[in-house]
């Protein structure tokens, strides 16, 4: 952006994926993963215990570090850190007394600063330092951190242990489990966002220490729909998502939708995807981590999107801002400050940008209109409710994608521009007359390098989100030999696809 009259909307905060050991990678599905999963089991056949685990905590950081090894030790700094805060406040907690109260809380806020101040440094100082250039006309360099790998994910994850430790929630005295609990490789990188009292018990059943063939068979299936759901579907839309937002100057309306629309499926199948994949992985471990996504474009407001749309990070968002803000206890208006105040938290969290600030400001807002709304106990069609959410949430991405606020202004501009619409070809001999009203004919969608395929995948889009079950219906079913056979369909066909495609990447390892 030119002349600095307007503020950044974005900073370089990005994490190089090109070197990432990415679930889809052929490095991690027929080496790394093979390997680290028969010597786990051997070594816990063995009784090997407590060697077991250390292979395991090493097999994590190695696949972290296939990144870049240099980032490996604020990971660890941040493991040991956070577990000597949580066993200092624990030991605290058995001296009694309202002094030890005090130190208690008092390690507490400690240590969640010390996190936040991590966090803030790598992810927002370069931010801070454009806006603070902007504000005052300075001119102070800015730092070009790349932002470490995950390291919002175990942040929070971390922070959350610590809160619940406080609270006597949970309790952790093994450096190892602790370290296990952080780095488990299946959700390291990018969630979910998993409590210690809901993991960590997993570990410590004997049972869970042995092979189990059912969770293995629904553990690959999972995986396979997940990795399919990445590399076939949301590597699809992709293409015309980035052609749409970073390459085509302008766009006419139905190029506009096709933007926004594509971004929209490929973001959830993206992230879906992943988590599918981080779930069917826990499951060859016997760990069954907790549901993330449970069909958010079915939504029909967008309390209940939210409700749907990656759940852990709403359930951390919850109970560790909205909550101790004070949530509806203190009064209506009150109540509305907590959720925008909350969103806009969860906005930041996903970067160090303006539109990401605004794209929660937007969802706080709209929280707050459907609380009012219910509130008002006020009705509206089904259908009706749910094509206003789902627009809601489909324009409100074009934030939460575009680079800068003219990238964002390009797509909604062409969304609402009537002035600018473009139809097929092939309808020119019937709907000719539409000359004279300034519509013309030709290649609809050829800015965003679209076709009428485009449409065509655009319709199986909608018909997956709205009319198929979601993968979690299938955690606690019996794999049958139909599904195996879909499973390795899908995975031989999304493994043929990884050798022709370029596109190999996660949005979600962004943030």
């Amino acid at each position: 952006m030119d002349g600095g009259s307007t503020p950044p909307v974005s900073t370089n905060y990005k994490t190089n994926q090109v070197n990432l050991m990415l679930f889809n990678s052929h490095e991690f599905i027929f080496l790394f993963l093979p390997i680290t999963f028969l010597i786990y089991f051997y070594l816990n056949h063995k009784r090997l215990t407590f060697a077991s685990k250390g292979f395991l905590i090493f097999s994590s950081l190695f696949f972290y570090s296939w990144w870049n090894i240099i980032y490996l030790p604020i990971i660890l700094s941040s493991i040991l850190f956070n577990y000597v805060v949580a066993v200092s406040m624990n030991k605290e907690m058995r001296g009694g007394g309202q002094s030890y109260k005090y130190l208690k809380k008092f390690i507490l806020i400690f240590g969640i600063a010390a996190n936040v101040s991590l966090l803030g440094y790598f992810k927002y100082a370069d931010f801070f330092i454009a806006n603070f250039n902007l504000v005052l006309s300075t001119n102070i360099t800015s730092l070009n951190l790349v932002l470490p790998l995950a390291i919002s994910f175990f942040t929070f994850q971390q922070i959350a242990y610590l809160v619940d430790s406080y609270h006597g929630k949970t309790k952790e005295d093994d450096f190892l489990n602790y370290a296990v609990f952080v780095t488990f490789f299946p959700q390291l990188i990018a969630g979910p966002i998993v409590h210690h009292s809901e993991m960590m018990p997993q570990f410590s059943k004997i049972k869970n220490k042995v092979r189990n063939y059912k969770n293995i068979a629904t553990g690959l299936f999972i995986f396979s729909i997940g990795l399919f759901k990445k590399v076939v579907i949301a590597d699809t839309f992709a293409v015309w998502a980035t052609a749409g937002f970073d390459t085509a100057t302008t766009l006419n309306l139905f190029e506009a939708w096709v933007t926004s629309l594509s971004y929209t499926f490929q973001l959830y199948f993206d992230f879906s995807g992943y988590t599918d994949m981080a779930i069917g992985l826990a499951l060859l471990f016997n760990i069954k981590l907790p549901i993330n996504f449970n069909s958010p474009y079915k939504a029909t407001n967008i309390q209940d999107f939210w409700r749907r749309w990656h759940i852990t990070l709403s359930r951390f968002l919850k109970d560790y801002v909205y909550i101790p803000l004070g949530g509806n206890r203190k009064g209506q208006f009150r109540t509305y400050t907590n959720l925008m105040a909350t969103f806009i938290i969860g906005g930041l969290w996903h970067g160090a940008s303006w539109s990401f600030i605004f794209w929660g400001f937007l969802h706080g807002l709209a929280l707050s209109i459907n609380r009012l709304w219910q509130k008002l106990n006020l009705k509206m069609w089904r259908w009706l409710a749910w094509f206003i959410t789902f627009n809601f949430v489909n324009i409100t991405w074009v934030f939460f994608r575009a680079k800068e606020w003219d990238d964002a202004i390009k797509v909604l501009s062409g969304m609402v521009g009537f002035n600018s619409i473009v139809l097929p070809n092939f309808l020119t001999s019937k709907l000719s007359f539409l000359t004279n009203y300034g519509i013309e004919f030709g290649g609809f969608i050829k800015n965003i390098q679209g076709d009428y395929f485009t449409v065509i995948w655009l319709l199986i889009g909608f018909v997956l989100v709205l009319l198929f079950k979601n993968t979690n219906s299938f955690l606690d079913k019996k794999v049958n030999t139909w599904l195996i056979i879909l499973a390795a369909v899908l995975f031989s066909y999304s493994i043929f696809k990884t050798l022709i495609s370029s596109t190999q990447v996660f949005l979600y390892f962004n943030f």
